[in-house]
């Protein structure tokens, strides 16, 4: 998964063929370590995404990214500086990955003069800079002062340097012969290749020694060559057995025989989109509901430790019946007690032997007094036994609405969805409201559709109230209404439509209710299935809490049906 020096290469020169010459449009940055530059082209507007943390890299993207409302410091400063810039060309060193856009501008005054934005992708020391006509440093992503190098300073004014370049062979500038020699004088094994050619990642490496096993390492070498040379690269992409990217490279991967599926795409532009959407947009939700997680995972652990306190208080209520005996044994021999005894020793007429009880006294207060006492314990101990009972069967269901929602939560893929249960628990009370914050009201989404293989359509619930709002109202009394059996996930219908809805389609919303949830890892999962006019809302109960009857329960894997 690495964004290697020929990878850039080939990158480079796909944005040359459709950027050079276009005019920046537009500047975002939608976090700290990320840029997007849109430029004004003849084919229309062209992104270009400059991620320099978590998978740097740089390449034309099609992908939507959210913006903050208020842009950054820097983000300003390229705007003043690069907007409606020219790109009059995009350099490279030496399959280094460093990339140089270079543009002619516009100064405050009119005069014109040239920029570059240096962008590095190294990992974690990745970079942009953008420096004057001089490469003096105007300002960085990433400022460098001396007590974090000596070797290397990136701020305002400082002259540019370029990063330390590797002791490798780059493949453009050395002989097939010269660079096989080094390889064999290294050892002749992917290692080696890795040591020896200029900005290849280890999986090429490793393919390169794959396919010399069948031809030699000079011809490998050679194709190799000519591929960079020519700039005719295979974008790749390498996907797991369960359909997941895996990695993605520049040319075509046989290392694998087949064990893997492997996938080319038109533009290199397209490929790093495909595999990096995914990811970064549930990273950048992931980090988004932090705030949400941790709320929920606090109010999970409370309730938790509450309702197993109160449990611990109720089993000792259960001993209540004792101290009613006790008082009515007291009561029956008051005559018996005299004043002042700690204790006394009477017949149980409750037991049906007859046995002798001894009851602790205090002697401070009369034989009268100690059993009136322990009618008040009694008393005491039976409405606790009421009030925590109550207070556990309100607190187990505030506990199941936030593992509901936290089941939600891990399943969000959009602002949208993230603001929505940010919304609902705000009414729950859960959040509190920010009097000075204006209220705007989001447009609620619509439930998530699917089709069954047979054409009926399959609703599904995105969180909480919208499984209310679907069940409740949306739904005929006649659709067919499925949920986990005692797993938190979402409410589905199938829409009847006035026909009779097959086994088919209820086999694969059932799938279907089992991969929106908690079991989606489980191999067998439990659904219950019946009429919607057979689900009914308790009152006062929390949002996606419904009782029904009349059910059937089938056992599925979960899937999304193709």
């Amino acid at each position: 998964m690495a964004f290697d020096g020929i990878m850039m290469t080939m990158v480079r020169r796909e944005m040359s063929g459709v950027l050079i010459g276009s005019r920046v449009n537009q500047i975002y940055q939608p976090a700290r370590d990320e840029l997007v530059f849109a430029f004004r082209t003849q084919q229309g507007t062209k992104k270009v995404l400059i991620r320099l943390s978590d998978s740097p890299r740089v390449h034309i993207s099609s992908c939507s990214i959210e913006n903050p409302p208020v842009p950054p410091m820097l983000c300003m400063l390229l705007r003043k500086r690069l907007g409606g810039a020219r790109l009059s060309d995009i350099t490279q060193p030496k399959n280094e990955r460093v990339l140089c856009l270079h543009f002619e501008a516009l100064n405050e005054i009119g005069d014109r003069e040239k920029l570059k934005l240096y962008i590095e992708i190294m990992g974690r020391y990745s970079n942009a800079v953008l420096t004057d006509g001089e490469d003096r440093v105007i300002d960085t992503v990433r400022r460098i002062d001396f007590s974090v190098s000596e070797e290397r300073v990136l701020l305002p004014k400082m002259p540019y340097e370029l990063p330390r370049m590797q002791d490798k062979l780059c493949i453009e500038e050395n002989e097939p012969e010269t660079i096989c020699e080094r390889i064999d004088m290294l050892g002749g094994d992917d290692r080696a290749a890795l040591n020896t050619i200029q900005g290849i990642s280890p999986m090429i490496a490793r393919e390169i020694c794959y396919r010399a096993e069948k031809d030699s390492m000079l011809e490998q070498v050679s194709a190799l060559k000519r591929l960079v040379e020519e700039g005719k690269g295979e974008p790749t992409l390498i996907y797991r057995e369960d359909g997941s990217p895996m990695d993605f490279a520049f040319m075509d991967i046989r290392q694998y025989e087949g064990a893997l599926t492997v996938r080319r795409f038109e533009t290199f532009g397209e490929l790093l989109d495909t595999f990096f959407s995914d990811r970064d947009r549930l990273a950048r939700m992931k980090a988004r509901s932090a705030d949400i997680g941790k709320l929920l995972n606090n109010g999970i652990d409370r309730l938790s430790r509450k309702i197993n306190l109160q449990r611990a208080d109720l089993k000792k209520c259960a001993d209540r019946e004792q101290l009613r005996i006790k008082g009515d044994l007291l009561q029956a021999n008051l005559y018996r007690i005299e004043r002042g005894a700690t204790s006394v020793t009477v017949e149980n007429f409750y037991d049906e032997n007859n046995a002798t009880v001894t009851i602790r006294l205090d002697p401070t207060v009369s034989p009268a007094m100690n059993a009136q006492r322990c009618y008040k314990e009694y008393n005491k101990a039976k409405t606790r036994e009421v009030m925590l009972t109550e207070q556990i069967q309100k607190a187990t269901e505030e506990l199941a609405y936030l593992e509901s929602v936290q089941e939600m939560l891990s399943r969000c893929e959009s602002e949208a969805e993230l603001s929505a249960i940010r919304e609902e628990l705000r009414e729950q009370g859960f959040i509190k409201t920010q009097k000075c914050t204006a209220k705007r009201k989001d447009k609620p989404l619509p439930p998530i559709e699917y089709e069954s293989s047979d054409g009926f359509r399959i609703l599904v619930g995105r969180n909480n109230k919208q499984n209310d709002q679907l069940t409740l109202r949306t739904a005929n009394k006649n659709d067919l209404w499925l949920h986990t059996k005692e797993i938190h996930g979402s409410h589905v219908i199938i829409v009847a439509d006035g026909k009779e809805i097959s086994d088919t389609a209820i086999m694969e919303a059932a799938r279907i209710a089992a991969m929106h949830s908690k079991g989606k890892d489980s191999a067998q999962v439990p659904v219950d299935y019946t009429r919607v006019k057979n689900v009914s809302k308790p009152n006062g109960a929390l949002p996606g809490k419904v009782i029904y009857v009349n059910y059937n329960t089938v056992y599925v894997t979960p899937g999304i049906p193709s």
